[in-house]
C-alpha cells in the first residue's frame, strides 16, 4: 500500500473509534496549544518590550572623542583625548552610515540660559541643544503638541524652538495650547514656539522639562566654535541589532577621520548594553522554559497516545489475523499502525496550533502589540507533532506486525 492509502485506512480506524480518537486528539492539541501559546505570547512580549525599551534609548549608542569622559592620568601622564567631532564630520557620518538606523546629530549649547515671555522669566538654568530632525525619535522624547524640525529647518537654520513642560509651566502657566506659536526671547534673539515636549521628569539631577531645543545650524551659529564637539548618536531599528550597527559604525567613522589600519580609534562608542543583555538573556529563558513545558505536556500526550495504540492492537488483533492471512507482511501492518498514530498526531497539531496562535495573539493584543503568526513556531510544532506521533506508535505498531497470524484469526 502507498502512503495515501495508509492515510485513508488511518482516517478510517479514526472514524470507526471516534470518542477515543478525539481525547486523544485533544490531548495532542493541548499539548501543542501550550507551547505555539506560550511561545506566540512571549514573542509578542518581546516586541512590546523592545518598542518600550527603544522608546528609553536602550536600542541607541553614541560616538564621542576618546577620553572625553576620562578625568585623571595613567601611568603618570594624562590620557591622549580625541580631536572634537566637528559639524562636517557628524554630517558625513549621518549621510554615509546605511545600517537600518537613525543618526541624530545634535550640539549641547549651553545649560545657563534664561528664558523671557512678556514679564515671565525663568532662572538661567535652561539647558539649550541644537539639534536636527531625528533627534526627538533617537533620544525617545515625545511631543504632547505641536510639531518636529523639518530636515530644511535642521540643515538652514531657523528662529524656532521647542521647549519642556517646566518652561510651559513657568512662562505660560502651564497652558500648552497658550504656549504654542509664541515668541520668546532666548538671549538677544526671539524664538517662535512650535512644539511642546512631553513630560519626562528629572535624569542624572537634570530636569528634562526644563529644556529648549532649537534647530542645529541656529546652535551652530549662536553657540558654536572651532572646537565645538558635535554629539552623534545612533538608534537601531531592532534593538538586538545594536552589536552590528556598533560595528558598522566603527568602521565607518574610522574613515570619516581618515584613520590609518595601524592606529587606534580616536573616538569612543558607548551603548546601552546592560537593558539589551536582560532582553537577550530573559527571552532565552523564558523560550526555554515555554519549550520545556509543552514538552512535558506532549510527554504526557504521547504516553496516552501509546496506551490507546495498544488497546486498538488488542482490539483490532482479529482484523491483524485477516489482512496477514490474506497476504500482508509485517512491514505493512507496522506501516499502518504508525501512519493511524502519526495522523492522529497531526490532526491534533493542527488544532492546537490554531487555538495556540488565538490564544497568543489574545495576549498579544492585551499587551498592545500587533497580530502575530508564529511561523517558525508552527513548524517546530508540526515537527514534533511527527516525533511524537512516531514515538508513541512505534512500539505498538512493532508488537502488531509481531502478531501470529493463526493466533491472532483464534483472538477472541
Amino acid at each position: 500500500m502507498n502512503l495515501l492509502e495508509n492515510i485513508r485506512m488511518a482516517l478510517r480506524s479514526i472514524r470507526s473509534n471516534m470518542m477515543r480518537s478525539i481525547l486523544t486528539l485533544l490531548i495532542i492539541a493541548f499539548g501543542i496549544m501550550a507551547l505555539v501559546g506560550i511561545l506566540t505570547a512571549i514573542d509578542s512580549a518581546v516586541f512590546a518590550l523592545n518598542d518600550s525599551i527603544s522608546s528609553l534609548g536602550a536600542n541607541s549608542f553614541s560616538i564621542s572623542p576618546s577620553g572625553e569622559n576620562v578625568q585623571g592620568h595613567q601611568g603618570g601622564r594624562q590620557e591622549k583625548r580625541g580631536d572634537p567631532i566637528s559639524y562636517q564630520e557628524a554630517l558625513d557620518f549621518k549621510q554615509s552610515f546605511s545600517f537600518p538606523a537613525q543618526v541624530s546629530v545634535s550640539l549641547s549649547c549651553t545649560n545657563m540660559a534664561a528664558l523671557k515671555y512678556g514679564e515671565e522669566k525663568t532662572n538661567p538654568n535652561v539647558q539649550i541643544f541644537g539639534v536636527d530632525e531625528n533627534y526627538l525619535d533617537v533620544k525617545g522624547r515625545e511631543l504632547e503638541i505641536g510639531r518636529n524640525f523639518t530636515a530644511l529647518e535642521a540643515i538652514n537654520g531657523g528662529n524656532r524652538v521647542i521647549i519642556g513642560k517646566d518652561i510651559v509651566d513657568l512662562l505660560f502657566e502651564g497652558k500648552t495650547q497658550k504656549a504654542l506659536n509664541q515668541v520668546i526671547i532666548m538671549g538677544s534673539s526671539r524664538y517662535q514656539v512650535i512644539g511642546i515636549l512631553k513630560s519626562k521628569g528629572a535624569s542624572m539631577n537634570q530636569s528634562e522639562d526644563r529644556q529648549a531645543i532649537i534647530p542645529l545650524l541656529t546652535g551652530k551659529r549662536f553657540y558654536g566654535a572651532a572646537n565645538t564637539n558635535y554629539d552623534l548618536m545612533v538608534a537601531v531599528n531592532n534593538a538586538t541589532d545594536i552589536d552590528y550597527a556598533v560595528a558598522a559604525a566603527t568602521g565607518q567613522f574610522r574613515n570619516i577621520r581618515k584613520l590609518k589600519a595601524s592606529e587606534e580609534n580616536d573616538f569612543e562608542i558607548f551603548k546601552s548594553e546592560s537593558l539589551i543583555g536582560i532582553i537577550k538573556e530573559n527571552t532565552t529563558n523564558l523560550r526555554m522554559g515555554a519549550v520545556a513545558i509543552g514538552l512535558m505536556t506532549l510527554l504526557g500526550a504521547a504516553i496516552g497516545l501509546m496506551n490507546i495504540m495498544l488497546v486498538s492492537v488488542a482490539e483490532r488483533t482479529r482484523e491483524i489475523g485477516v489482512c496477514k492471512a490474506i497476504g500482508a507482511n509485517r512491514r505493512t501492518i507496522l506501516i499502518q499502525f504508525l501512519t493511524e498514530a502519526v495522523v492522529i498526531c497531526q490532526l491534533g497539531g493542527l488544532v492546537g496550533i490554531v487555538l495556540g496562535t488565538l490564544i497568543g495573539n489574545i495576549i498579544s493584543i492585551l499587551m498592545g502589540s500587533s497580530f502575530l503568526v508564529p511561523w517558525g513556531w508552527i513548524v517546530i510544532a508540526i515537527v514534533t507533532c511527527l516525533i511524537v506521533g512516531l514515538s508513541a506508535g512505534i512500539y505498538p505498531a512493532i508488537k502488531a506486525s509481531k502478531l501470529d497470524p493463526i493466533e491472532a484469526l483464534r483472538y477472541e
